[in-house]
């Protein structure tokens, strides 16, 4: 496995990409005079664009507008703010490949996925442009007879969004998608790794009609200090973030003092089961889409290949075979299968975490060491025989490696399952519907993807339990954590 030269010809993509903060519908220069951060391409550690680097009156600004247009983002009929989310559905889609091009040279991710995130980034504005128009509430006559019940959803008003380097784009549609058709104001805050496909979806979203002041965007180094000013100031209501658990705690704590609703995404650590009757090579191929899928660098990959006796010597076999077969090279190259991890500090860390797994014993079936450069490749790699107490088991690995765990029965694999502080995701592969039924009631998950490599959609409620998060992003559910409900009691 080598990774390839990067395909210089695409750069094209982030040409007119707006480099300034969107404030009250205008692209403007930082008010901080900071130096501009410079956005690299992970694949070569080229630059391709440098961005302006906000400060806290930069954000006092956009708090400003986003306030100062809730009042009539609000009053805007449902049908008028859900065809401007249609609008924006049908120009993303026009311009996949142009999202997919950008999201590739500044995340790293294969074309391929690239194209996949677009499409599934779109999908949450075609989503509540339909649910904006379909909020209900409720009349009630009350038990007494003497008086009714009005219950009526409101817009909770201006909302902090806060995004991840791993999906740009979609991270960005599931949050400000709902948050619009609702009627909120929203800030955004994409990560300074992956700004570009935010911010050219953000002039997508002016150019489609969003009034000034119902979106704006703020890049900066100094994310801790502008979200702590937001969430100290009193006029944010929401907050919702996607990220690490660490972070996530910080932004919990810092919203308790003004009691700002909280959506929180956050780290995972997910169990691969694949029991004695599973389809082996089913399992390989949801394996490859749990595991590979953006290279690791998911809170939804798999983490902990949980495999039964009796079938874990093919399935490491496969796999490994399977896994050892992958391109890897720039996401812009169309043959590209694996691409470069985020950064130098991303690569050393999943090194580091191989390299300890390996002094303790476990075996390296395939991979196991970083690629030379340019970009910050890591082979993919099938390891077994795990410290079941080490890092490698414990920790989100954010990377391409598999490592494999046996077990002996089903109650061992959903103990070994459920033992991790998070509860995002779990994956299960069994031909047998009633242990497929048991063990999807067992799991500590707020998702289970049985038999299927893949759970987001954006038509059902992302999210996880325990440490992996509060609330819930897509479905019908994914709208209601912007909404407040207002009870009024009518006496007649």
């Amino acid at each position: 496995m080598s990774a390839t030269s990067t395909d210089s010809g695409s750069l094209d993509a982030t040409a007119g990409i707006p480099a300034d903060l969107l404030i009250g519908g205008e692209w403007v220069a930082a008010a901080s005079g900071r130096p501009r951060i410079a956005v690299e391409n992970p694949a070569d550690g080229e630059v391709l664009a440098e961005i302006a680097d906000a400060d806290v009156a930069d954000a006092l600004a956009a708090l400003d507008a986003a306030a100062a247009a809730q009042a009539g983002w609000a009053a805007t009929p449902a049908r008028e703010r859900c065809e401007l989310l249609r609008s924006a559905f049908e120009r993303l889609r026009a311009e996949r490949e142009r999202f997919a091009t950008i999201i590739s040279l500044e995340m790293g991710k294969p074309l391929r996925e690239a194209r996949a995130e677009v499409d599934y980034g779109a999908e949450f504005l075609r989503w509540y442009a339909e649910e904006g128009v379909r909020l209900q509430g409720d009349y009630r006559i009350s038990p007494d007879g003497g008086s009714r019940i009005l219950v009526k959803p409101q817009p909770i008003g201006p909302c902090l969004l806060i995004t991840p380097w791993n999906f740009p784009l979609a991270m960005a549609t599931r949050k400000i998608a709902p948050a619009l058709a609702a009627g909120c104001t929203a800030i955004l805050k994409p990560a300074t790794l992956t700004p570009l496909a935010s911010l050219a979806f953000a002039q997508l979203l002016v150019e489609v009609g969003v009034p000034a002041g119902v979106l704006g965007i703020l890049t900066t180094s100094g994310a801790g200090a502008l979200s702590s000013a937001l969430l100290a100031d009193g006029r944010i209501r929401k907050v919702s973030f996607t990220g690490s658990t660490e972070v996530g705690r910080r932004l919990i704590a810092a919203s308790g003092e003004k009691v700002v609703a909280t959506s929180m995404e956050l780290g995972g650590n997910a169990p691969f089961l694949v029991f004695a009757d599973a389809d082996l090579e089913a399992a390989v191929d949801g394996a490859l889409v749990a595991k590979m899928r953006n290279m690791g660098e998911a809170c939804t990959a798999a983490n902990r290949f949980l495999v039964a006796d009796p079938v874990a010597d093919e399935f490491a076999r496969l796999l490994s075979a399977r896994i050892a077969a992958l391109r890897v090279g720039p996401g812009t190259d169309e043959a590209s299968e694996v691409g470069p991890l985020i950064d130098a500090e991303s690569r050393d860390r999943v090194a580091g975490l191989v390299a300890a797994a390996a002094d303790d014993g476990a075996t390296v079936h395939v991979g196991g060491a970083p690629l030379s450069g340019p970009g910050y490749f890591f082979e993919p790699t099938v390891l077994e025989g795990v410290d079941p107490t080490g890092p490698l088991l414990g920790d989100e690995i954010f990377g391409p490696v598999a490592p494999i765990v046996r077990f002996g029965s089903d109650e061992e694999a959903i103990e070994l399952a459920n033992d991790t502080e998070y509860g995002l995701v779990s994956y299960a592969y069994t031909r047998d519907l009633e242990r497929a039924l048991r063990v999807a009631d067992a799991l500590e998950a707020g998702m289970v993807a049985i038999n299927r490599g893949l759970v987001s959609n954006a038509a059902a409620p992302f999210g996880g339990i325990k440490q992996s998060g509060l609330g819930r992003e897509g479905g019908r559910e994914g709208i209601e954590d912007y909404l407040d409900l207002k009870y009024v009691a009518l006496d007649l």
